[in-house]
């Protein structure tokens, strides 16, 4: 049964690369240092059509990244959490190229962000899901223009 089982999640997984091969997006989105074939085509079906977005910051809403701020009368938080609202998969699927790119320095913006940030003193997560929101800016500039990944 577990063999089975196996053989189907091989079929699907190349029926996903072939439906993805077909997809000029999937392309432009691989040319992101780190991300992959499965990668892309997880953030572009959960993206859709990119012009459904005015901007940048509207797709890292979608995603559930844009921060949540607390506030009430003169009292404002001084620690704020993502929102969590948008797509879980589109989270996850950022979450997991961020860390692709940054092992073995594969994406140099990404690091050097991620360094950045953590010299500033905060915590692993932390800086992991504001690089996640800053590689979907980046994806949204891509998809918009029409034009792969420059270093």
């Amino acid at each position: 049964m577990v063999l089975t089982m196996i053989r189907q999640l091989d079929e699907l997984e190349k029926q996903m690369e072939d439906m993805a091969a077909n997809l000029s997006e999937v392309e432009l989105v691989k040319s992101i240092p780190g991300i992959g074939t499965k990668l892309a085509a997880a953030i572009i079906a959960e993206v859709g059509d990119v012009k459904q977005f005015s901007d940048a910051k509207q797709l890292v809403a979608y995603a559930g990244l844009d921060p949540c701020i607390f506030s009430s009368g003169k009292f404002t938080a001084t620690n704020t959490r993502i929102t969590k609202r948008g797509s879980k998969r589109l989270r996850r699927s950022l979450y997991l190229a961020v860390q692709c790119g940054m092992r073995k320095n594969a994406n140099a913006r990404i690091r050097s962000y991620y360094e950045k940030k953590r010299k500033e003193g905060k915590p692993y997560k932390v800086v992991v899901i504001a690089c996640a929101n800053k590689l979907l800016h980046h994806i949204f500039a891509i998809l918009q223009k029409g034009q792969p990944y420059q270093a």
